[in-house]
C-alpha cells in the first residue's frame, strides 16, 4: 500500500491524465465468455422499451438475436442500462460482436480455454514481485528482468541485516525474500499473510476438486519448476520463508511474535527500481495481528505442504505453535494507524478475527482439542457478520477461518459443519441478490467502491465459488463468472482492469518499476496485473484533480500517480489468481 511520495511528478501525457471514457455503450467482458457460462452484457441507453440485439460472428453472420430488458438507472454509475442476455448461445470462436440498436461492442471470444492464460499470468505476478532474487529474463522477458533487490548490495541498505525502529529492538534480523507488497517495496506480514493463504488455498481447493494438476509442477514460469512440488506452492513458499524470518527470535522480548512490517524509512520516489533503493530499511514493532497471520499461514503450510516437503511442513507447524502462544501471551499489541511514513500503516485495532482464523488453521492442521476449543469458544464461530457485503480482507479475516472449517475435513460436530457451510452459501446468496439489482453486476454494494474495490469484487466472487463447491448449484458459478465479466470490461468505464486482457485495459498502475508512464525505458505492468479499481473517496491528488463529481463506480483513472484507484497489490492479485484458476476449470457434469 502506497501513500504520497512527496516527490515532484514528471511530465505526463494528457491522455494518461484524462478520466476514462468508454469506447462503446455496449459493455461486455472484453476478453470473452465461456461456452457453458453466463453470457450477459450491459447496454447504456435511456429507452424504457426493449431494444433489439444481434450477436454476430467474425464473418458478420448473425448467430443469435433477441431483445434487451430495460433495467433503469444503475445506482453505482448513474447510467440508464439494459440487460442483454445471450447465454443460450453455446457456439465458439473469436471476433464476436454484440450489436444493440445500431451500436457495436468491442470484439470478444467465446471459448472453453478463455481463462487458461490468465490463470498463469495472475499467478506470475508474484514472481515479478519477489524481493531478494534476480528476476530472470528467461522467465519473464528482457523488459521485466532486473537484478535482485534488497540483498545488502549498495545502494540498498537491506534486507539482510535490518535494524528496528528506534526503541523497538537492539538487534538486526535477516528478513530477505518475500514479495514486495504493492507499488512500493515494503513487506508487510498482515498483507503477506492473507495473500499467501489465498495462493495456498487456491491449490487446496483445486486439489479437492480433482484439478490440482492445473496448478501443479511446471505450470508456472518460476525458477523452482520441475521440483515435483506444485508451482503455486513453490511461489507461496517464497513469501512463507520471509514470514518465518519475521518471527522474533527466542530469548528476545516478545519472542515468538512477528514484526509487523519492514520497509523504507522514508517514501521513495517514482520510479525507483528495487536494486536502486538507497533508503535505510527498518523493522517495525511486533503486533498481535501480524503474529496471528504468521500462526494461520504457517499452520496452513503444515497441512498442505506435508506431502511435498515434510521437513518444511514441520518447521511451519513449530513456528505456528510458537506464534499462537506468543499471541495468547500478548493479545493487545496493536499496530497503530499513525505508523505510515515510508510504507503503509496496516493498522488493525481488532484482532479477535485473527485469533479465530489462526485457531481454525491450527485445528485443521493438528486436530487438537485445545485449538478446537479456541474455535468453538470464539464469538466469530457463530457470528452473523463473518461474511460482509464489503468482503474479507487483511484486517477482516474471520471469513478465512470459516472457509477453512467449511471445506477441510475435521472433527467438528456435524451440526457445526452444516451451520458453517450454510453461512458460506447464505453469504453467496446475498452477493447474488446484490448483483441482481445492478446495471453492471458486481458482488459489492454502492458503498463498497473504496480503495482496492476490485479486490472486494474478487473476494466475494471467491465465496460464491466456494458455495458452488459445497452445493454444486450453477448459479454460484455463474455469479463468480459474472464478477470476472465486471473486472474484464462489463463495467461503468468499459475497461478491463486486468493488464493485457481485453482490447482496452489498465496499463499505468502505480508501481516503482513498472513505470513506463514516467520513464519510457521501463515497462508497463505485466499481463495479469489487477488495478485497484474505483474509489469514491478520491484519496490521491490525481484522482482529486481529475475525477471530481464522479459516480462511485466511475471513480477510477488509469494514471500512475493515482495510487488510491490504480495501484497493484499482492492481496488484490491473489484473489484474482484464485478466481482465474476456478474459472478455467470445467464445471461438474452431474
Amino acid at each position: 500500500m502506497t501513500g504520497t511520495t512527496g516527490a515532484a511528478e514528471p511530465d505526463r501525457s494528457a491522455e494518461a491524465r484524462t478520466a476514462i471514457t468508454a469506447d462503446s455503450p455496449v459493455r461486455v467482458n472484453r476478453l470473452g465468455y465461456l461456452p457453458d457460462g453466463p453470457k450477459r452484457a450491459t447496454f447504456v441507453n435511456s429507452a424504457s422499451q426493449p431494444l433489439s440485439w444481434q450477436l454476430r460472428n467474425a464473418s458478420g453472420q448473425t448467430v443469435a438475436s433477441g431483445s434487451t430488458t430495460p433495467r433503469g438507472t444503475d445506482a453505482a454509475s448513474g447510467d440508464a442500462t439494459h440487460l442483454v442476455d445471450f447465454s443460450s448461445y453455446t457456439g465458439t470462436g473469436s471476433g464476436y460482436v454484440l450489436a444493440v440498436s445500431g451500436q457495436n461492442s468491442p470484439s470478444f471470444d467465446i471459448r472453453a480455454d478463455l481463462y487458461n492464460t490468465l490463470r498463469s499470468d495472475a499467478m506470475a505476478f508474484f514472481y515479478h514481485q519477489r524481493s531478494g532474487t534476480p528476476i530472470e529474463a528467461s522467465l519473464v522477458g528482457s523488459a521485466y528482468a532486473r537484478p535482485a533487490g534488497h540483498l545488502g548490495v549498495a545502494p540498498n541498505k537491506g534486507d539482510t541485516r535490518v535494524p528496528c525502529q528506534a526503541g523497538v529492538c537492539d538487534y538486526t534480523l535477516d528478513v530477505r525474500g518475500g514479495w514486495y507488497d504493492a507499488g512500493d517495496q515494503g513487506k508487510y506480514v498482515v498483507n503477506g499473510g492473507i495473500s499467501t493463504w489465498l495462493l495456498v488455498n487456491s491449490y487446496d481447493r483445486a486439489a479437492r476438486a480433482g484439478n490440482g494438476a492445473a496448478l501443479g509442477d511446471s505450470t508456472l514460469r518460476i525458477p523452482e519448476r520441475g521440483n515435483n512440488t506444485p508451482d503455486v506452492l513453490d511461489e507461496a513458499r517464497w513469501e512463507l520463508e520471509f514470514l518465518l524470518r519475521m518471527q522474533v527470535p527466542d530469548g528476545r522480548p516478545y519472542a515468538g511474535m512477528a514484526f509487523h512490517k519492514i520497509h523504507d524509512a522514508q517514501w521513495t520516489a517514482l520510479p525507483t527500481r528495487p536494486e536502486q533503493d538507497a533508503q535505510p530499511r527498518e523493522l517495525h514493532r511486533p503486533s498481535t495481528a501480524a503474529t496471528l497471520n504468521l500462526a494461520a499461514t504457517a499452520a496452513q503450510c503444515a497441512r498442505v505442504y506435508a506431502p511435498y516437503d515434510a521437513g518444511f511442513a514441520s518447521r511451519c507447524l513449530t513456528a505456528a505453535r510458537k506464534a499462537w502462544a506468543a499471541a495468547k501471551a500478548n493479545p493487545g499489541v496493536i499496530a497503530p494507524d499513525s505508523d505510515g511514513t515510508g510504507g503503509g500503516a496496516y493498522g488493525d485495532g481488532r484482532v479477535s478475527d485473527e485469533f479465530y482464523w489462526a485457531a481454525a488453521e491450527l485445528y485443521a492442521a493438528t486436530g487438537e482439542g485445545a485449538f478446537r476449543d479456541a474455535v468453538t469458544s470464539s464469538s466469530w464461530h457463530t457470528a452473523s457478520d463473518a461474511f460482509t457485503s464489503f468482503g474479507f480482507g487483511w484486517a477482516d479475516t474471520a471469513a478465512l477461518g470459516r472457509l477453512t472449517l467449511a471445506t477441510v475435513p475435521g472433527a467438528l460436530p456435524a451440526s457445526d459443519v452444516t451451520r458453517l457451510r450454510s453461512s458460506v452459501v447464505s453469504a453467496a446468496d446475498g452477493y447474488l441478490d446484490s448483483m441482481s439489482g445492478q446495471g453492471y453486476p458486481a458482488p459489492i454494494p454502492v458503498s463498497a467502491y473504496v480503495w482496492g474495490s476490485n479486490s472486494q469484487v474478487t473476494d466475494n466472487a471467491l465465496v460464491m465459488a466456494v458455495a458452488y463447491e459445497l452445493t454444486g448449484q450453477r448459479r454460484y458459478r455463474d455469479g463468480a463468472l459474472e464478477s470476472m465479466d465486471y473486472l474484464l470490461g462489463r463495467n461503468a468505464l468499459g475497461l478491463s482492469y486486468v493488464t493485457g486482457y481485453g482490447t482496452q485495459y489498465a496499463r499505468n498502475q502505480h508501481h516503482r518499476f513498472w513505470a513506463r508512464q514516467y520513464d519510457a525505458s521501463l515497462p508497463n505492468p505485466p499481463a495479469g496485473s489487477l488495478a485497484g479499481g474505483p474509489n469514491s473517496a478520491l484519496q490521491d491528488p490525481v484522482a482529486q484533480q481529475r475525477l471530481g463529481g464522479c459516480k462511485p463506480a466511475a471513480c477510477y483513472i488509469d494514471d500512475i500517480g493515482s495510487y488510491s484507484t490504480n495501484e497493484v497489490a499482492i492481496n488484490w492479485n491473489a484473489p484474482l489468481a484464485w478466481l482465474a484458476a476456478f474459472a478455467a476449470e470445467r464445471p461438474r457434469t452431474a
